[in-house]
C-alpha cells in the first residue's frame, strides 16, 4: 500500500501543476482512517458555509422549532442576488422552507440560504457547528453579506471590477470574504467530519440525515469532485463553494462493495481567475488520490 506521505507528495504535486494552493482531507466514514494535506489550517467556506446552515436548519426542525413545510415568500425586489435558483428568477416566489433548502445544495442558490439562514438564526447556526464538535467552524453571514464585503473591500461596482482589481499586487489580502480570519470559515477536518456524522446519522435524527443526503446527492456541478469519480457505479455527493481565487468542494463518495469516503478539498489561486479548468478538475484529482489511498489500491 502506498505510504501517506508519498500520497501526499502527490496531491501537493497535483496542486501545483494546476497553479493552487491546496488543503484536502479524506477520512473513511466507518473507519476513520484519513489522510491530508493541510487538513486543520483554516480556509475560507464561501457557498460551503451552506452545510452547517443545512445541519442547523433540520436540527430545528428535529426539534420542532420549524416547519419544514413552512410557505416562505421571496419577493423580487429584496432578496440576495446569483446566478441559479431563486435568485435568478424575476417574480416572487412562495415556496415551502425545505424546497428553499434543496435549492440551496442543488444549485447553491443565494437567495435560498439567506432566508434560511434568517430563519433559522446564525447564532443557532454557529451552536450546531459547537455541539458537533466543530470549534474552528463559523459562519459569519450570508451571501448578501459576503457579495457586500467583496464589493466593498475592493471598491469595484461589477463583478468584472473586482476580478480586475483584484489583479493588484496584494488585493486580495484585504479582502474579508477572502480571509479565512475574517469570513466564514472551517478546516477541511472538521468538514469532513461534519459530513461523516450526516452519512452516520449523527449530525441530526436518522430521518432528517437522510434528508440531506438527498440533496448532496441531487447537486448539479460534475466539474470538481465529481470528475475524479467517473464510474457509473461510485456515488458522488456534494457540495461546491466558489469566489474570486477560491474554489472548493466538500462531498461523500460511496463505492458499490459500502465504502464511504468523505472528503473536502479547498483551493486558491495567486490571481482570480473566472474560468480555471484546471483549478476546477485538481479538485477531483486530489479527492481521488486520496481515497483511492485509503481503499489499498486503484479505484474503478
Amino acid at each position: 500500500m502506498t505510504g501517506a506521505r508519498e500520497v501526499t507528495g502527490r496531491i501537493e504535486a497535483e496542486f501545483r501543476a494546476a497553479g493552487v494552493t491546496g488543503h484536502c482531507h479524506a477520512v473513511d466514514v466507518d473507519t476513520g482512517r484519513d489522510v491530508g494535506v493541510r487538513a486543520g489550517e483554516p480556509v475560507v467556506l464561501a457557498s460551503v458555509f451552506k452545510v452547517p446552515l443545512l445541519v442547523a436548519f433540520h436540527r430545528r426542525v428535529a426539534a420542532g422549532t420549524l416547519d419544514p413545510t413552512e410557505r416562505a415568500t421571496l419577493p423580487a425586489a429584496d432578496r440576495t442576488s446569483g446566478p441559479t435558483g431563486v435568485s435568478a428568477l424575476l417574480d416572487d416566489v412562495r415556496m415551502s422552507l425545505r424546497d428553499l433548502a434543496t435549492l440551496m445544495i442543488t444549485v447553491s442558490d443565494n437567495a435560498a440560504a439567506d432566508f434560511l439562514l434568517d430563519r433559522v438564526g446564525l447564532a443557532a447556526v454557529n451552536a450546531a457547528a459547537a455541539d458537533l464538535g466543530l470549534p474552528g467552524t463559523f459562519v459569519a453571514g450570508g451571501g448578501r453579506e459576503m457579495l457586500d464585503l467583496l464589493f466593498q473591500d475592493t471598491g469595484a461596482t461589477s463583478f468584472g471590477e473586482v476580478y480586475a482589481r483584484l489583479e493588484e499586487p496584494g488585493a486580495p489580502a484585504r479582502v474579508r470574504p477572502l480571509d479565512p480570519l475574517r469570513t466564514s470559515r472551517s478546516t477541511p477536518r472538521e468538514m469532513t467530519r461534519l459530513l461523516s456524522l450526516i452519512w452516520r446519522d449523527e449530525a441530526a435524527p436518522p430521518a432528517q440525515c437522510a434528508a440531506m443526503r438527498r440533496m448532496f446527492g441531487l447537486q448539479v456541478w460534475p466539474h470538481r469532485l465529481s470528475s475524479g469519480f467517473p464510474f457509473e457505479d461510485v456515488v458522488v455527493s456534494g457540495k461546491t463553494g466558489t469566489l474570486p481565487t477560491v474554489r472548493n468542494e466538500v462531498g461523500v463518495v460511496e463505492y458499490p462493495d459500502g465504502g464511504r469516503y468523505a472528503v473536502a478539498v479547498f483551493t486558491r489561486t495567486p490571481v482570480p481567475l473566472a474560468v480555471h479548468p484546471q483549478g476546477d478538475a485538481v479538485i477531483g484529482t486530489a479527492a481521488r488520490i486520496a481515497v483511492e489511498h485509503l481503499r489499498g489500491g486503484p479505484a474503478g
